[in-house]
């Protein structure tokens, strides 16, 4: 069979295994992106607490990207991918692994402590293997390459979303947020601690199968990328560079503006359709089940979306594409915030298949021409993913108000993903004119 051009070099290098053992990784970070999602409502219930503090679990979680992807960077520079991506998957498990201790507390903050560990792995992860799979063949079809690598991303989402439903969210207490505020404090801790057992379990066993993934990238041959046969950047230098390039100057704003909208997307879907369901007269226990069906709906469509985008991508130029599917998700938006009943609901699943082309698109642009200063470069981009960890409390500060200007707060907090979808869309569009 023969190597696609895709994953070949000029030189002849073949990257088709690498590719495929870098890809996996892929699909492990969007695991626990999305298996975490939920868990913001699932936190906010178990511990009696408001939407705001259960989005500390975002904060946590993006804080870890931001906090390590600089030392990563500067890690990969000194040895090289393969090491940056071994030692994410150990910080990774760790983390995981660390649940059960946290749940032996029955307190809320080592919980975020285990996911600010994880997530430091996930950072070293990204900043290793984004660039990684850059370097992986002819500079040409790079953002293409990035773009097929990421499709990997939603499948591990999905994967998440189903071990959310089904490992947790099923298995915990049924009694709904009103009914836990009336139990006694022995009642209430024995149901925490039961609950707590459900959540650390899961990512226990979600540990143990990274440990194994870490084992196989111990043992694999990696060969170099094409940038990395260069050597190593010397940091300051690097730094000057990549911010006298406006091209990376503006994809790490417009990045962090993507991951926000992302996340509040994906995160506030079950705030926003159980409120949705509840005023129809469901019960708030399936209301919580439909809206996490409907945000598998959506990470399906992102899922399909991201193939479809990957192909059209050998015929549009990339920041056009993304202009025009950022202008979508912002009408889009205007439906969520408009409408009150379920066709707010589609909108915001519909979001999803525009979003499915940002992350990889932006981040392939703003790399764009930088060769060997990618390795520091990717720093940028991974702690632009701060954005999840910033914008999703703002988000929920609104949404704990209820009522603002006489509408739904869940509805109007969504004029935050609105403006994050100006941001990328101009971002798009400037960088598609640069293109000519």
């Amino acid at each position: 069979m023969k190597t696609p051009s895709l994953l070949k070099s000029k030189n002849g290098t073949n990257y088709l295994l690498p590719f495929i053992l870098v890809a996996s990784c892929f699909a492990l970070w969007g695991f626990a992106n999305d298996i975490t999602h939920p868990m913001v409502k699932a936190f906010s219930k178990i511990f009696r607490m408001s939407v705001t503090d259960g989005t500390l679990v975002q904060v946590a979680f993006y804080g870890g990207y931001f906090a390590m992807a600089l030392p990563a960077a500067l890690f990969v520079n000194r040895f090289s991918y393969k090491s940056g991506i071994a030692l994410g998957l150990g910080l990774y498990a760790l983390g995981a692994l660390m649940f059960i201790p946290a749940s032996w507390t029955g307190s809320y903050y080592p919980f975020l402590i285990a996911y600010f560990i994880l997530t430091c792995g996930l950072s070293f992860l990204e900043t290793s293997a984004n660039p990684y799979i850059l370097s992986m063949g002819d500079p040409e079809t790079a953002t293409q390459r990035l773009n097929l690598a990421q499709a990997f991303n939603p499948i591990g989402s999905l994967m998440g979303m189903y071990a959310a439903i089904h490992f947790i969210q099923a298995r915990l207490n049924p009694l709904s947020t009103d009914e836990r505020a009336l139990l006694g404090d022995a009642e209430f801790e024995a149901v925490k601690a039961a609950d707590l057992s459900i959540l650390s379990n899961t990512y226990a066993m979600l540990g143990c199968v990274i440990l194994v993934v870490f084992v196989l990238m111990l043992l694999a041959k990696m060969p170099k990328g094409e940038s990395a046969e260069k050597g190593n950047s010397a940091f300051r230098p690097t730094v000057a560079r990549l911010f006298a390039n406006s091209r990376y100057r503006e994809g790490v704003i417009a990045q962090f503006f993507y991951v926000g909208a992302q996340t509040m997307c994906w995160t506030f879907i079950i705030q926003y359709g159980t409120r949705v369901f509840m005023a129809e007269g469901m019960p708030e226990l399936q209301a919580e089940v439909l809206s996490q069906k409907f945000n598998i709906v959506a990470m399906a469509l992102f899922c399909v979306s991201r193939f479809i985008c990957t192909y059209l991508l050998k015929y549009l130029n990339p920041g056009k594409l993304l202009s025009i599917l950022a202008t979508v998700a912002l009408v889009l938006t205007v439906g969520v915030i408009s409408f009150q009943s379920r066709a707010g609901v589609y909108c915001l699943v519909a979001i999803s298949a525009c979003m499915s082309l940002m992350f990889p698109t932006i981040y392939g642009i703003a790399l764009e021409g930088v060769g060997n200063d990618a390795k520091i470069g990717a720093a940028g981009l991974i702690m632009a993913i701060l954005g999840g960890s910033v914008l999703p409390p703002l988000q929920a500060r609104i949404i704990d108000m209820d009522v603002v200007f006489g509408m739904p707060a869940a509805n109007l907090s969504f004029v935050l993903p609105l403006i994050s979808f100006v941001v990328v869309a101009v971002f798009g569009l400037r960088t598609s004119r640069k293109r000519g």
